[in-house]
Parts: structure tokens; C-alpha cells; sequence
């Protein structure tokens, strides 16, 4: 038998439900203002569906520290969690310390674009938008700072291309793949990309998002059920609503890229063990000589330790920082760790270098 207060908890619960479920129908229904990715950018570049956006400054002139950074964000869901709201934007925040900010928006892709290859994006795409970025700011090398995914493609970048970036700074980003402690890793070893390619023509953004949210199924529902509690909380629900869009803003991720990403890294893991060739181009990690900041958190379940923290030896790089933060993935980016913490690490770093 249930021990009786557990049992008075249930039903105290399942009578207030209704309630709460009211509330919030009313609340969702009324007036809501939660605007997202609002700090100032302009458009500087754009070739197909990519822009590249130049972030306007918050100091004058003559503090911003230069050579600029390029922020590279992965190609499921958007760069706006980043800039999800002016008192926890990392964008804002790198600008207040300032940094001089560039962001690739990667756009949704269609058509034509659903054919594209990880070296599309990585020697053509990339390389064009940093060309860009060397060119207005007359630095031969600039920072470069990959997310994700957008880390992942940035390290594959400084590999290749040695000569252009100056510092790289990677946040949660996978490189070694073969490890058991990271579920939609131990799923993809399962996945059959040429069947869902032949299926979607891409990888969904709705079939990533399914897939996101069932690694950690209670934590999701719990999410839902704690917004029921706070429905009458304006900031509460507009915060969770900012968070909700980001989630839900999911492109679809192109066939070739999808069959490159999941094939050679996450099952073949060839990326670390140096045996990854991106167009016959070999992705030598010990040509990345550059000083490096590695970034990850230490409860991050999307890319845990086990997969961001072996990018540090695996380099040819003398100048080596390895961040580990008592924070989850998102927790880099947004929330109290991030702004006391993270960014005035990240800013400390690149100015000394």
C-alpha cells in the first residue's frame, strides 16, 4: 500500500489540475511578449539562405577588442538561444565586454540546399563567410567560436584552414563519439541514414527535436508540469515561451551533411582518431596549432564530458585551456553560470591572446 501522505499529495494534485490547466489556457490566450534574438545586428554578408550577421557594438571604438569572432552554430535548431533575452543574451553579454561580434544564421534549407555536403558547408560556406570577416577587418586571423555541432565543423575548419583562425574556442562540442554515457550517440549507432534519407529527403528538424526530448523524457515532462505551477508568473511564462521557440525552431538538416555526420563521426568516430577526410582533404587535429579553449558542462547529457573533453590532447596546439562547468548544455549559454562565470572566462582568455 502507498505510504497515506503520498497518497493525499496524488489527490491534493489530480484535484487542482483542472485548475491549473485553466489558468494557463488563460494565460496563453491573452496578450504575450517574448521577443527573441533582439540585440542589434546587421546583415554584412549573405550567399543562398546563410546571412552572416556583424553584431553593432555597445562600447565606443576605441575599446572594442579586435581581431573579431566568429560565432558558428549548429544546423538543428537556431543561433536565437544565444540571444534568447536582453537579461541573459550571451551575444549582449560578449558585447558588453567588448568583443567584436560576427554569427552565420545558417537559414532554413530547401530545395537545392537539401543536396548539400558537410564540405559545402565547412570549405565553402565557412570559408567564404571568414574571407569575408578577414577582409573588413584587415586581420589575417580571426577567433573563431563553434557551438555544438557549429564547434564540431570549427575544429574540421581550423584544421584545414590553420592560417586564418587565430584562437578557437569550442563550447560543448562532441569530437570523440565512441562513448557509452551520451544516448542519442549510443541510438545513432543504430540509425540507418540512407533509409531516413530516402524517406525525408533530409534529416527532420521535428525527427531531431522527438529525439532530444525522449533522452531525457522525465525532465520533459516535468518542464510541462512546472510551467502549470507558474502559468501566473508574466516573466516565468515569457522566459519558458522564448525557450519553447527556440526548441520547436528546428531546420531540417541536409541529406549529404545528415549521412556525412552520423556515418564517419558519430559511428565511425573518425574525427579524434584522425582518420576523417572531408573531400579527400585529410583533417589532420594536429595541424590545429592555435591556442584552444575548450568549454563543456559537466552535467551536459547532449554532449557530456566524454566526448568535449578529448579535443584537448588530440590537438598540435602548445596553448591549451580546458573549461569544465557545473552547468548542463544549455547552461553555457544562458542563466547565472553563464554570465558570472563562463563569458567573463571566455573574454579573459581571448584578450590575453
Amino acid at each position: 500500500m502507498p505510504h497515506p501522505e503520498i497518497m493525499k499529495l496524488l489527490e491534493k494534485g489530480i484535484r487542482e489540475f483542472p485548475e491549473k490547466i485553466r489558468r494557463a489556457a488563460e494565460v496563453l490566450s491573452g496578450e504575450l511578449d517574448y521577443p527573441v534574438a533582439t540585440t542589434p545586428a546587421d546583415i554584412v554578408f549573405q550567399e543562398d539562405n546563410l546571412r552572416l550577421l556583424h553584431y553593432r557594438p555597445l562600447l565606443d571604438q576605441d575599446k572594442i577588442h579586435s581581431p573579431p569572432i566568429l560565432i558558428v552554430y549548429a544546423l538543428i535548431n537556431r543561433y536565437i538561444m544565444l540571444d534568447l533575452e536582453p537579461g541573459r543574451s550571451f551575444i549582449r553579454n560578449l558585447l558588453k565586454h567588448g568583443l567584436d561580434v560576427y554569427l552565420i544564421d545558417w537559414g532554413y534549407p530547401s530545395g537545392p540546399d537539401l543536396y548539400l555536403s558537410m564540405d559545402d558547408y565547412i570549405s565553402s560556406y565557412l570559408d567564404t563567410v571568414v574571407d569575408r570577416i578577414r577582409s573588413r577587418s584587415d586581420h589575417k586571423r580571426i577567433n573563431l567560436m563553434g557551438v555544438c555541432q557549429g564547434g564540431t565543423f570549427c575544429v574540421i575548419y581550423t584544421a584545414l584552414y590553420p592560417e586564418k583562425v587565430r584562437n578557437l574556442i569550442t563550447l560543448a562540442t562532441p569530437t570523440q563519439f565512441d562513448v557509452n554515457d551520451a544516448a542519442l550517440f549510443m541510438w545513432a549507432k543504430k540509425f540507418n541514414p540512407d533509409r531516413i534519407i530516402e524517406t525525408f529527403g533530409c534529416l527532420p528538424g521535428d525527427l531531431a527535436n522527438i529525439l532530444y526530448l525522449l533522452v531525457v523524457p522525465v525532465a520533459t515532462v516535468n518542464k510541462y508540469i512546472r510551467f502549470l505551477d507558474h502559468a501566473e508568473d508574466r516573466g516565468f511564462v515569457n522566459t519558458f515561451l522564448r525557450m519553447e521557440k527556440w526548441i520547436f525552431d528546428s531546420p531540417d538538416m541536409a541529406g549529404p551533411v545528415f549521412k556525412e555526420w552520423l556515418g564517419d563521426l558519430l559511428q565511425k568516430n573518425l574525427l579524434i582518431q584522425n582518420e576523417f577526410f572531408l573531400n579527400n582533404r585529410h583533417v589532420d587535429l594536429h595541424r590545429i596549432t592555435c591556442p584552444l579553449l575548450n568549454v563543456y558542462g559537466e552535467k551536459d547529457y547532449l554532449a557530456p564530458p566524454s566526448t568535449a573533453r578529448p579535443l584537448s590532447t588530440a590537438v598540435g596546439s602548445t596553448d591549451i585551456t580546458t573549461l569544465g562547468v557545473d552547468t548542463g548544455h544549455l547552461g553555457i549559454f544562458v542563466g547565472s553560470t553563464s554570465n558570472k562565470t563562463i563569458i567573463p572566462e571566455i573574454v579573459k582568455w581571448i584578450k590575453n591572446r
